[in-house]
This record gives C-alpha cells, structure tokens and sequence, in this order.
C-alpha cells in the first residue's frame, strides 16, 4: 500500500462511521465524534496504534487551560476517543491482526475511568450563570424596544431586524426556548389551544428541533402559551413588520437580512450588545431567558410538573437546577406556611 498508516487510519474511521450508522446514529453526532477522533490524532502526532494514555492526559490538558473546555464538554471529547478505542480493539473487527501484520503495534485503549472526567455530579453548568430578575428583563425588553424606536428614528431599514431581534427574545422567554430551538422555528409551528381560546392562534408552539439526546435526532415538545400578552407580540411581529423583511417568503419565522433564518452569532452578538448597554451582568446570557421563564412560572404558582412538561425536562431535579427563585418568593412562601400552621393550632376544637 501507498502510505499504508493514513490508509488503514481512513479504512478505521470509516468502518468505524457504518458501526454508528448501524446503531442508528444521528449523522451530526457521528460527524462530531469523527471530528473529535481525527483533532486527537493530530494533537497526538500519532496514529491509533501508537496511542498511549500519556497522549489522552497532554491532550485533556490542553483542552482545559489553552482552549478553557468546560467540564461536560471534555467528558464527551474524552468518551468519543474511547468509543472509537472500543471499535478497534473488539475482536470482531479485526483491526488488532491488521495493525500487527502492517506496523507491529496494534490499537489498545487509552481512555480509563483514572485518567477520563467524570460526571461527578448533575449540575455542572458555571454557577455564576443565573435567571434575570423581573426588573431586569423588564429593562432588557424596554431597551429592545427603544432600539427599533431609535433606529427607525433615523430613517434607517436596520429597524426591521431590530423588530425581529426584540420579538425573538420576548417569544424565547414566552416559551421557555433554548437558541437554537428559537431561531429554528417556522411560521407552521403556531396552533390553537381548545383550553385557551383567549390566545386565539397562538395558543400552543410545537418545538421541532429541541435538545437531542446522545445519537438521536432532535426532540419534539408542544409548549402551552401561559402570559395574555405574547399573542400579540408575535400577531404585530408576522403580520405587521415580518412582510418587509428581504426574506420573508422563506417558512423561517425569523428571517435574516442577508438568508432565509438568522444565525446563532446574531443572536448572541444582539443579546451582548443590548446587555451590555444596560451594564447587566455579564454572567446573564441567552439561556437566561429559559431559567426566567421557568424561574417566574415556580414563583407565579404554576404546578412544578406543568413547569417541567413546558420546557421538555426529563426530570424534575433538571427543571429544579434552573429555578432561581428569589428571596423574597420563598419568605413569603415560608410565612404561608407558618401562618397555615398556627391557624391550624389556633383552630377551636382542636385535640392537643
């Protein structure tokens, strides 16, 4: 063979791709595992033969104090290696016998329980992330609002994406949205409610492109609208102002100035700048708007299940690392409690 390593390296990946393909894998979480193999491969100079749990510890180093991974992110970096170890060292596959007949060496895996991250424990977000407060995100809603006002005042078109960028937040927090379930949706996804006809056409959102679990394709949920005043928000948003935007044949409900469907660094680029402006803290981002909404509904009374069923949370301990309920909420939750006790003990008739 010509150049026989990066020959039997390709064959490797490749039958390595129709495993996962059998397993009925997404092709975007095979595309990323295949990514994260082939970065380790050139961190570690060295082909899978020659891999050493010393090259998984530089790399995993390296990851964490030049590229500042995140736990979870390492993790998973980390398990793509070992799975792709585990494809080569199963005897079925026969990579060992080929690796001796052409190099000597054959693959061994490299990735233990002593030298891989573990999910020690279940909220491992950055603990400085947070909901707003409601007089925060009455301020951000405020100024998103002033933008369109300022830019329009200038007889500029910039005012149209800054209308769209302002109802983009307003319906991420009406529903309780993630960024990418977002900028996903499409003007089809709105429906009525029969138990809420107050909200006339905008009584339920079908989220179509929620998050994934591992290797399987995006999950769907259908959002019940709660507050009286998002209908309008999104009515006055299609009806009104998305028809001038360049783009508005396409089925995207927020359109982009220069594509059919705004991009994730809009989003987060629009978000810094009106956060920024109001010199919010910085530890506020986009995903802020979900633990709001859930934040807000706990504190409002809604039943704590209605709450994980609207965000699509598979547990209620998930649904209850993203509550940040304010101290004012649970001292006025703790004096219900204490006034129902002593009304109770007060009660005439009661037996001691």
């Amino acid at each position: 063979m010509l150049r026989p390593d990066e020959q039997v390296f390709e064959a490797m990946i490749k039958g390595w791709r129709n495993q996962q393909l059998a397993r009925n894998l997404s092709p975007g979480y095979i595309d990323d595992q295949e990514r994260t193999v082939r970065s380790f491969t050139r961190h570690s100079d060295a082909m899978p033969w020659q891999w050493t749990s010393q090259h998984v510890d530089e790399w995993s180093a390296d990851l964490r104090a030049v590229h500042g991974c995140v736990r979870s992110t390492l993790r998973n970096y980390q398990g793509s290696v070992r799975q792709f170890c585990d494809f080569l060292t199963n005897p079925a596959y026969g990579w060992g016998d080929e690796c001796l007949r052409h190099f000597g060496p054959h693959p061994v895996q490299v990735v233990y329980d002593w030298n891989a991250a573990v999910h020690a424990d279940e909220a491992e977000g950055q603990p400085e992330r947070r909901a707003f407060t409601r007089p925060e995100l009455e301020a951000f809603f405020d100024h998103a609002d002033e933008e369109v006002l300022r830019v329009r005042g200038k007889g500029r078109k910039g005012w149209l994406p800054a209308f769209r960028d302002a109802a983009l937040f307003k319906v991420a927090y009406a529903y309780g949205l993630r960024r990418n379930e977002t900028r996903m949706l499409d003007l089809t996804d709105f429906g009525r409610n029969p138990e809420g006809r107050e909200f006339g056409e905008y009584g339920t959102l079908l989220v179509r492109y929620g998050k994934a679990k591992k290797g399987s394709p995006p999950k769907r949920r259908s959002v019940l609208t709660v507050w009286h005043w998002t209908p309008g928000t999104v009515e006055e948003w299609i009806s009104e102002v998305r028809p001038g935007m360049r783009h508005s044949s396409s089925r995207a409900l927020w359109p982009s100035e220069r594509g059919p469907r705004i991009g994730v660094q809009r989003l987060d680029s629009r978000f810094s700048a009106y956060r920024d402006a109001l010199g919010l803290d910085s530890a506020l981002e986009f995903h802020s708007l979900r633990r709001s909404y859930i934040t807000h509904l706990i504190e409002d009374g809604h039943d704590p299940l209605f709450v994980q069923q609207q965000v699509g949370h598979d547990h209620a301990s998930t649904t209850a690392i993203y509550t940040c309920v304010s101290s004012d909420f649970r001292t006025r939750s703790l004096r219900r409690v204490l006034d129902a006790t002593i009304e109770a003990a007060l009660r005439p008739g009661r037996i001691s």
